[in-house]
């Protein structure tokens, strides 16, 4: 249901928050590490075998130039959520600009840097308007928040 792409193994550590959230909320994904630039082929062998496979949204991970997440939705009508990855030399900024910087008709949702975590809630969320389970999941996944924040 969920495909995860990370453009280096070096973002692992926000691949496993996404991760752990479906699978806490029981949603199947996939995680596959391609790069926009360094597997181009690759990528977009992968990407039209995830539409084949029947794939509802995808969570893009990518820092630097960060082009991964709007690589991944000019080529496909799935939702993309793009997760910039913090970087040394300008603290995630130039992720986060770059994926939020879409051009017009080919939009991208963005979360935080390195919010591996709310990119697989949204992803739920998205899922959540067509399985009626899953919303209840959400429901009670949001309600408990109050007592661990208060």
């Amino acid at each position: 249901m969920v495909s995860i792409i990370a453009g280096s193994k070096s973002d692992s550590n926000i691949v496993e928050k996404a991760e752990k959230v479906l699978e806490e909320f029981s949603v199947p994904y996939e995680t596959k590490y391609l790069s926009a630039h360094r597997t181009p082929d690759l990528l977009d062998e992968y990407i039209k075998n995830c539409e084949q496979k029947g794939t509802k949204v995808f969570i893009a991970i990518a820092g630097g130039a960060a082009h991964l997440p709007g690589v991944i939705a000019s080529k496909t009508l799935k939702p993309v959520i793009g997760v910039p990855v913090k970087s040394n030399d300008l603290g995630g900024l130039d992720s986060l600009l770059s994926i939020v910087q879409m051009p017009n008709d080919i939009p991208v949702a963005t979360v935080g840097i390195d919010r591996g975590k709310n990119a697989a809630l949204l992803a739920i969320e998205i899922l959540a308007l067509s399985d009626e389970s899953l919303s209840k999941k959400l429901k009670d996944y949001r309600s408990k928040l109050v007592g661990k924040y208060l």
